[in-house]
């Protein structure tokens, strides 16, 4: 599944476009040296390792969720709190990225971030218990969490000439490992003798090997390449705190704009529930689909094949769909069009899951593709680069709260009812909600009207 990197590009454009003309913040003092050239190409490579490793740990454990269920004897409701895990993991440690990169550095957050993951992966499937696991995924999923936020801010602050291109980069690049670990982690535990552990613990390898181009980074608190630093105090000469607080001091001009209330927006909050309610279909899509093909009578290889392909459909939508509704004024039709995708694999799944499951797969992987629309209209729903910030934040953060119960209740439902009936009509009655949220979202209106 394509994550909030697209972000970067679309709050860019959104934001600078939206932001009226007003009198240059005054001069501060120093600029940044341009970097040495293989210092760039080392970080390209940190961002391309890193972005491949923001998503196996979710859909390496939906290709073999029915070996650790039985492996750890965990019933279908323990299995909806695993796969409700991961968007609680990124609200509640997603916050915590944007403090700590001010602190530490962005550079050592992720390479943190890496590490993290990395641990987590290697210790969960050896831990012997369903508390254990769980523990080990949170500890993998809050290294994705804050790593997932931060790789915008590294490519703004090593490339702010080519935000689009790296952004374009690493967005192939989650998408590709995503994919991958959907599709060969079957193979790969059957290559390794059946053993569920070691089919999920490989991909700690990949994990670990992409904290080495970040450690070079360990250190860094100087502010983005040929961006001005901001003016030091006595009480703040420490170049490391200066340095956090660059982002700040550069976005807040002389005049600050008052401050939004932004939960008196109907946009905002449409556009809130559009984003939690698609976060709902992904993770329940990651960690269930391919139990629902597996169940249905396909081999858990082809199963796991196909949950890499309806993940894939996000490699070349993500850069087609936020440049069909930045050219609308209202981004209406599109949810519609991929709301009914989603009902119709939906349906498709509950009807003949495995005669049609590849046109199912790509289906859904076209409704899965709501994520870049929801940031797209991030960037269209605001005037300012401040309103943009305030709603990215609330949008995502009440989102992703509002996600988590969905996964749990598809294994509730799973297990109690002994079959994907209930399930699948759970997952396809909301796509209407979801259509409807995202309509109120997609108006011709700012957020600012209405605060």
């Amino acid at each position: 599944m394509p994550d909030d990197e697209t972000q970067t590009q679309t709050l860019n454009r959104g934001g600078a476009a939206r932001t009226p003309a007003g009198p240059p913040p005054p001069q501060l003092s120093g600029v940044a040296e341009a970097p040495a050239p293989w210092l760039l190409r080392l970080i390209a490579v940190g961002l391309v390792l890193a972005a491949l490793n923001l998503r196996p740990a979710i859909t390496s454990l939906g290709a073999l969720l029915e070996e650790v269920r039985e492996g750890l004897h965990m019933s279908g409701s323990v299995a909806g709190v695993l796969t409700s895990v991961p968007p609680l993991c990124f609200a509640v440690f997603g916050v915590m990225a944007p403090r700590l990169a001010r602190r530490f550095g962005a550079g050592a957050v992720v390479c943190a971030g890496m590490a993290a993951i990395a641990a987590g992966l290697l210790i969960r499937p050896y831990i012997g218990s369903t508390a254990g696991f769980l523990a080990a995924s949170a500890l993998a999923l809050m290294g994705i969490a804050v790593s997932n936020i931060l790789m915008p801010v590294i490519v703004k602050r090593w490339f702010p000439d080519r935000v689009g291109t790296m952004t374009g980069l690493y967005s192939m690049a989650l998408a590709l490992g995503t994919a991958l670990a959907a599709a060969v982690t079957v193979p790969l535990t059957g290559a390794m003798g059946g053993n569920w552990q070691s089919g999920l613990a490989v991909w700690a390898g990949l994990a670990a090997l992409a904290v080495l181009p970040w450690i070079v980074l360990v250190r860094d608190r100087t502010p983005a390449p040929g961006q001005p630093a901001p003016a030091r105090s006595a009480a703040a000469s420490v170049s490391g705190r200066a340095a956090g607080a660059s982002g700040q001091a550069s976005a807040s001009g002389p005049a600050e704009a008052p401050a939004l209330r932004i939960t008196r927006s109907r946009t905002a909050w449409g556009l809130a529930c559009f984003f939690g309610l698609q976060a709902t279909a992904a993770y329940i899509t990651m960690g269930w689909m391919p139990q629902i093909f597996r169940d249905a009578g396909v081999s858990a290889g082809t199963a796991g094949v196909l949950l890499a392909v309806t993940m894939a459909m996000g490699v070349p939508l993500a850069f087609v769909i936020p440049r069909v509704a930045a050219r609308l004024k209202q981004q209406g039709p599109i949810v519609v069009v991929l709301g009914l995708c989603g009902l119709i694999g939906y349906g498709g799944l509950y009807l003949a899951p495995a005669a049609g499951a590849w046109a199912w797969a790509l289906l859904l992987g076209v409704a899965n593709c709501a994520f870049p629309l929801a940031l797209t209209m991030i960037g269209m729903r605001t005037r300012t680069g401040a309103g943009v910030v305030r709603l990215s934040a609330f949008a995502q953060s009440t989102g992703y709260l509002l996600s988590i119960p969905g996964p749990l209740l598809v294994g509730v439902l799973y297990q109690h009812s002994g079959g994907w009936g209930l399930p699948i009509a759970l997952m396809a009655g909301l796509m209407i909600p979801q259509m409807v949220a995202g309509v109120l979202a997609g108006r011709d209106r700012t957020i600012e009207d209405e605060c």
